[in-house]
């Protein structure tokens, strides 16, 4: 039997969907596609499951730096896995799973990790440098028609990354139309690692998140990238 594109293509959002909602609590993408299609621009702030979305430990700020490479993309990104993933970085899981994967995550495809996701209910399953949690994580791939057989490793995990950036306003950031401290709270909308203003998380005592690095270390670093 053939199957078209589209077959394959439908087959694996069935297979990202189900891994990604087959937890207690985790929350449906059918949600997340309704914002979407109604239009609205910042869904992934409105979308309640985010709000379980894990943070990292606190890492000590003198075991990282800015780096001069790779440009401010790149130097935005190191700085939101080092909130969010400390020294373990594209290999970071959520501290709490008690029922790790086998493998090292980039050593993983992407249908590994969803299979691990349905195979150990009942704990957070934030993986990778940017901590993705399971809907947002099946949301990204869907939308970069990605096949489970790809790596999970630091470039996928590095352009799964950059969407989210441009989902926060990044594009309108550069441009000059975003304030650089509401799109530092927009951010902080996506990892908890990240403070708002007022220095919290925004999900503070949510499945034990908090900021793991200060506003002031925060902006600092901003001004630095984007000076």
């Amino acid at each position: 039997m053939r199957f078209s594109r589209r077959t394959a293509m439908l087959s694996t959002l069935a297979f990202y969907g189900t891994a990604a909602t087959a937890n207690t609590g985790e929350y449906s993408l059918s949600n997340r596609a309704r914002w979407r299609s109604f239009g609205v621009d910042d869904w992934i702030f409105r979308d309640p499951f985010e709000r379980q979305s894990p943070g990292a430990v606190r890492q000590p700020y003198s075991s990282w730096s800015l780096s001069s490479s790779g440009g401010r993309t790149a130097q935005v990104l190191s700085l939101i896995g080092f909130a969010e993933a400390g020294k373990l970085q594209y290999n970071a899981v959520h501290m709490s799973a008690s029922r790790r994967p086998r493998k090292r995550p980039t050593e993983m495809s992407l249908g590994e990790v969803f299979h691990w996701i349905k195979a150990t209910p009942g704990q957070q399953h934030a993986i990778g440098r940017y901590q993705f949690i399971p809907s947002t994580l099946a949301m990204l791939v869907n939308r970069v028609d990605a096949p489970p057989q790809a790596s999970f490793g630091p470039r996928m995990q590095d352009q799964l990354a950059v969407m989210l950036l441009k989902d926060a306003g990044y594009s309108e950031f550069l441009a000059g139309r975003m304030t650089m401290s509401k799109f530092m709270d927009k951010l902080a909308w996506v990892w908890a690692g990240l403070p708002l203003r007022n220095g919290q998380s925004a999900y503070r005592g949510i499945a034990g998140n908090r900021a793991t690095i200060s506003r002031k270390f925060y902006a600092e670093q901003m001004q630095r990238i984007f000076s």
